[in-house]
């Protein structure tokens, strides 16, 4: 199978005319050059010379040649090689926005932006089309993936109760794969032989991206362009979008890095890169403080079908609608803050703040659900199968045959697991009320305090004496018995 590569400066060499490929012979006027000027203009030239002259006059003529050809080359192919077409994912930010005539300039090739839209927000989409244009792209291709981004990658991750390192709900982690699944089918419509994107050599999302392409489509170039140019930072950005006539994005920098879909917003860098330093509370934008959240708790009641959401109080709707809908409750409740620093794929660590309230508000249902309708054996199982899940989709691994076939798991056994969760919302908390399943395992008759007729509890004597065996056995021995 042809692997995906990087085309860089290596590819292409050029080399000027070596002096043992001119041979002149003075006495009889006769010139052969490989190249491809024309020999009788030469002679012309050289016909009154003679000796050193006639050597250095060749030189001049022969470097001049050369230039003009590597002048050529470069034109039509860029500095790095030649592409053809090359498909970006484009945010209209200052990286990106400079990264358009980059590509062009290096790779000589038409640059096609491409935004997937997973619920960042209306205003990061304002004017993208023209932004790209003025950059020097010739077109740009914008997707609504909102529904698939829940439905085919939000909701199995939420069905495997995949959390990353105790905490991280994996909300940048399931975007990326989305977008460059898309990327990869808007590369085949528009004929391009390339994508690329504008992730740093030191995070996750460059793995993710590439990962996702070369599961794909393993024959498309990739271009990486902060693993190769020498911008270092956003000031260098700047120049050199003044330098190429890129109009820079005028909005007010954040002093945060962020990412934002339906299902999160993450916060990192400046003061969080200290991990002592408490957050700021202004820098929360999708959950209230919640010294100033309703005083009076709030009841929601969600339902489940076979592991997955599918109603809030009883009204059904899309997986899109569904976050969307819980993101504005668990928000005003200030539900789903969590401060973590965490282990990045490429081994160092970074401190990251995040803000998922309805992501919160779903897992707490569907694990409390589970407890109704999953036995202990199935339960550990799956539970110690949702850490190695959680890793592949932190690692951009999402279309390995590992996970796939661990989702063929996890969608079997959570088939019972249809019901409703009731939860109550306070000021930053949501506990878990009620919970209801025709499936449920759990039997009052059974569990009562109160006799019945299914379980004796003479019983439980003997059951004790053979599982306390073991413990029994080893004390007799330490006691010489």
């Amino acid at each position: 199978m042809a692997q995906s590569q990087l085309i860089s400066s290596s590819n292409l060499s050029f080399h000027a005319p070596k002096q043992s490929e001119l041979l002149f012979s003075h006495e009889n006027k006769h010139c052969s050059l490989r190249q491809s000027w024309s020999c009788q203009g030469l002679g012309a030239k050289l016909s009154g010379l003679h000796g050193n002259e006639i050597v250095h006059q060749t030189r001049l003529l022969a470097r001049a040649s050369s230039d003009r050809v590597i002048r050529a080359v470069l034109s039509s192919e860029g500095k790095r090689g030649k592409l053809n077409k090359v498909v970006l994912a484009y945010s209209g930010g200052l990286d990106t926005s400079v990264i358009v005539p980059w590509l062009r300039e290096n790779y000589g090739c038409d640059v096609v932006c491409f935004t997937a839209d997973v619920g960042q927000g209306i205003k990061e989409m304002d004017g993208l089309e023209e932004k790209a244009k003025a950059s020097g792209a010739s077109q740009l291709v914008v997707r609504d993936l909102k529904e698939e981004f829940v439905r085919d990658y939000i909701y199995p991750c939420l069905r495997a109760g995949a959390i990353y390192e105790r905490k991280y709900l994996l909300g940048t982690s399931m975007a990326r794969p989305v977008i460059a699944k898309a990327m990869v089918d808007v590369a085949q419509e528009v004929g391009a032989d390339a994508v690329s994107h504008g992730c740093t050599g030191k995070g996750n999302d460059q793995v993710r991206f590439e990962l996702t392409f070369f599961a794909l489509n393993p024959e498309l170039n990739v271009v990486a362009p902060w693993r190769e140019w020498e911008i270092k930072g956003r000031e260098d950005a700047i120049e050199y979008a003044k330098k190429h006539n890129v109009p820079v994005p005028v909005t007010k920098k954040s002093i945060y890095s962020r990412d934002r879909n339906l299902w999160h917003l993450s916060h990192e860098g400046d003061i969080l890169e200290d991990p002592a330093h408490e957050p700021s509370e202004d820098m929360f934008m999708m959950t209230v403080d919640p010294k100033d959240a309703p005083n009076t708790p709030e009841y929601i009641k969600i339902g489940l079908v076979e592991g997955l959401p599918v109603s809030v109080n009883g009204k059904k709707l899309s997986p899109a609608s569904l976050l969307s809908e819980l993101n504005e409750i668990g928000g005003r409740h200030a539900i789903g803050r969590i401060d973590m620093v965490e282990n990045r794929l490429v081994g160092m660590k970074s401190r990251g703040v995040y803000e998922t309230p309805g992501g919160t508000l779903l897992f707490t249902a569907a694990r409390e659900l589970e407890s109704l309708t999953l036995d202990r054996e199935t339960m550990q199982v799956k539970d110690s199968l949702a850490l190695r899940y959680a890793e592949l989709v932190y690692a951009g691994r999402w279309f390995d045959p590992l996970r796939e076939a661990m989702d063929e798991f996890m969608k079997s056994i959570t088939k019972t697991t249809t019901g409703t969760v009731t939860l109550k919302l306070y000021k930053g908390s949501a506990t878990v009320v009620g919970r209801e399943s025709e499936y449920s395992l759990y039997r009052q008759d059974i569990s009562s305090f109160e006799s019945g007729q299914i379980y004796n509890q003479a019983d439980a004597a003997g059951f004790i004496r053979l599982y306390g065996l073991p413990t029994r056995v080893r004390a007799m021995l330490e006691k010489g018995l």
